[in-house]
């Protein structure tokens, strides 16, 4: 097993869904049904990745840099969908929107900086930033070029306030 615990393999098959599944939402038919039920997967995953987040003891002990991630990470997802369950108008719509193509980003930017920061003999933060930066500039690109399409679909309006 690749994983030091129980936590740390539910931790880790969670990550993987989630990123299949919000893979799968940022490219797929947004407002379908299929997009409704892989969301809601994506979401149940990635609230077992953050609350095994907080379980996982860190090499250094304590309150670490991926605890703080992972807070963001939880932030984000709730942002993104208490609009949905709140009341669905055209700002509920893309509040969902942002907030969840965000929570897919940063769950990239959390693959890539666990990733770089397991490679032997390199800087732990400097590969963190590297991977920060890299994944949410990508995805600030990406946003940029989307936004204002999905916009115009699910909405009346015309850009993102």
């Amino acid at each position: 097993m690749i994983t030091h615990s129980l936590t740390g393999t539910i931790h880790l098959y969670s990550a993987i869904l989630a990123i299949v599944f919000g893979t799968y939402i940022l490219i797929a038919k947004k407002g379908t049904k299929t997009h409704k039920k892989v969301g809601f997967a994506y979401v149940i995953m990635m609230l077992i990745l953050n609350i095994t987040a907080f379980m996982i003891y860190r090499l250094f002990g304590g309150f670490g840099i991926f605890h703080i991630a992972a807070t963001v990470s939880l932030v984000t997802l709730l942002a993104g969908m208490i609009p949905l369950i709140r009341k669905k108008t055209n700002n509920s719509i893309i509040l969902h929107i942002s907030f969840m193509y965000w929570s897919v980003i940063g769950l990239y930017a959390a693959f890539v900086s666990e990733s770089l920061t397991r490679l032997p003999d390199n800087p732990f933060y400097a590969m963190l930033g590297i991977a920060i930066f890299l994944t949410c500039g990508a995805g600030s690109l990406g946003f940029k070029k989307y936004k204002n399409t999905w916009i115009k679909t699910f909405t009346n309006q015309n850009t993102l306030s």
